[in-house]
């Protein structure tokens, strides 16, 4: 059938990935024919049982297919010959039973109206075209992805046992992946743009909502909770469950199947935890203790609680046709919907390490060096803030200038993981292309310490259509201050101010540009705006 480039760019991804391959591949092997075998996803079921989990196909065999059946597979032929490879696909034929317990697979008629493929067959069928590919391409290296691998969908040996003396690798095909899907076309940064308004509507609903509370304007009948359940018009956000359960019925609301990761939602001191997932607290009531996320008793002290000032992070993304968002907002809870002045300082120095940011960001830029102007003025805002000391403190000197603070890697205690990473069809995409292992990838003349880079995901010159996060983050994480309290940078006094407040992040989805970037969030994060909505002012 014709390929139709209106729907998924197939054909589009395919080529770039055999461009990909041929640059790894040795220059003996690239005037032969290619061939791509890759399984997609099947439907798993829980432990020792017949209860289907959710299903999400493989993101590489989404790449190069477009597909989102179940027990699929691929098979991608690229001839010196051809301009563009052949994509075949072969799908489920339905039984009884599919159609029986669950939504069947299509058929033959409606996958030539879905997917843009060269040729669709049922999976039976599969052996028979190996075998014709064997019989008349006898020079051909046939590629899969890393077999005998936990992290990708199992391709049974029994279909390369009769392809004769062909060669068979999975050395290039992943690594070839990875810096194809790098770079985005038009067709991704749409759907990675849906993702991110509908993740951005889902983040400003918690923040009205919590707005509402304060203006005492949500409504309850006289029988809710007791004769009746509460109504979703009805519901307050007291506890980090009922954020992340409003967060996800407004993206499931909107389509989106997926969350393209496990919802942090993590209030008070818990914000402090990067990857803080449990989501099981109530919002603190009273004093915030420095142990009090140790604690496994709720808040609650009765009907005339008053919720005390604490942040709320929320750091969560809904998925679109298997590509994500990445957002983090960081919001005020208890004290009328305002910031504690402490709360305040930070947040309002994270987006002044955002907007640092933003005005280096554009193609040809090395991430490392936006990375380390992040730590720069946070080092300048906590000087300024009395948290490090500055060289005018008395009994200080030159050693505390902010290159000697850089230097020591103090400031990786409160700002400890990478500014962004890249951002596809994973939430943390393309590893090996996006953070590769070349040191001729890193700047000679990095500056400070290298604990500041030790947990970057993305090392490279940004390049035009790359999508990538922003989310530089202070944080009081109890663990990671422990270590530096004594630092003679540090004013222990002035520290111990905000030790409670837990921690800030601000998180944007934008793509590179030539000459800068678009911001794809929608969501707002200035001060003045976060304050508006959760107060119920705006």
């Amino acid at each position: 059938m014709p390929v139709d480039n209106t729907r998924y760019p197939v054909v589009v991804h395919a080529t770039r990935t055999v461009q990909e391959v041929l640059r790894l591949l040795p220059e003996a092997d690239r005037l032969k024919t290619q061939i791509f075998l890759l399984a997609g996803e099947a439907t798993g079921y829980r432990n020792d049982t017949d209860r289907e989990l959710v299903f999400r196909q493989e993101s590489n065999f989404n790449y190069l297919s477009g597909c989102s059946v179940p027990s699929s597979f691929v098979i991608i032929t690229a001839q010196p010959t051809q301009p563009e490879p052949l994509v075949n696909l072969y799908i489920p034929k339905a039984e009884l039973a599919d159609m029986m317990w669950s939504v069947p697979p299509p058929d033959i008629a409606e996958a030539q109206t879905k997917f843009a493929v060269s040729k669709i067959a049922y999976t039976s069928s599969l052996q028979d075209a190996l075998n014709e590919i064997a019989s008349t391409s006898t020079d051909a290296v046939y590629h899969t992805l890393p077999r005998n691998s936990p992290l990708f969908p199992v391709l049974q040996e029994s279909y390369l046992q009769h392809l004769g003396n062909a060669t068979i690798t999975d050395q290039y095909l992943l690594p070839a992946l990875h810096k194809a899907r790098l770079i985005k076309d038009e067709y991704e940064i749409a759907e990675i743009r849906k993702a991110n308004a509908i993740s951005s509507r889902a983040h400003e609903v918690v923040m009205r909502l919590l707005g509402k509370a304060v203006k005492n304007a949500i409504p309850k009948g006289v029988d809710a909770g007791t004769s009746r359940p509460l109504l979703p018009g009805e519901w307050l956000i007291e506890k980090e469950a009922e954020a992340e359960a409003v967060f996800v019925a407004s993206c499931r609301r909107e389509g989106a199947v997926h969350q393209a990761y496990l919802p942090i939602v993590a209030a008070a001191n818990r914000s402090s935890t990067l990857h803080y997932c449990c989501n099981d607290r109530e919002f603190a009531w009273g004093p915030v203790k420095p142990h009090d996320h140790e604690n496994s008793a709720h808040f609650a002290q009765g009907e005339s609680r008053q919720l005390s000032p604490q942040v709320l992070l929320i750091d969560a993304g809904c998925e679109w046709n298997c590509y994500a968002s990445d957002i983090t907002r960081t919001m005020p809870v208890g004290n009328g919907g305002k910031f504690s002045p402490e709360a305040r300082d930070i947040y309002e120095l994270v987006l002044e390490m955002q907007q640092a940011a933003f005005e280096m960001i554009k193609a040809g830029v090395h991430w490392d060096k936006v990375h380390l102007r992040c730590h720069q003025v946070l080092v300048r805002g906590f000087q300024k803030l009395g948290i490090f000391k500055t060289p005018n403190s008395p009994g200080s000197g030159s050693w505390n200038s902010e290159q000697a603070i850089l230097a020591s890697g103090v400031s990786s205690a409160f700002f400890p993981h990478g500014l962004g990473h890249s951002l596809g069809m994973d939430v943390h995409d393309v590893p090996s292309a996006s953070k590769p292992t070349i040191n001729s990838t890193i700047p000679e003349d990095s500056e400070g310490h290298e604990s500041l880079y030790t947990y970057l995901r993305l090392r490279l010159p940004l390049e035009e259509g790359m999508v990538v996060t922003v989310e530089p983050g202070v944080y009081f994480s109890p663990h990671l201050v422990a270590p530096v309290r004594d630092s003679r940078h540090i004013d222990p006094k002035v520290l111990k101010k905000y030790d409670s407040m837990g921690g800030v992040r601000i998180e944007d989805v934008i793509i590179i540009k030539k000459g800068g970037y678009e911001n794809l969030t929608t969501v707002k994060s200035d001060t003045a705006w976060v304050e508006g909505i959760c107060s119920g002012e705006l």
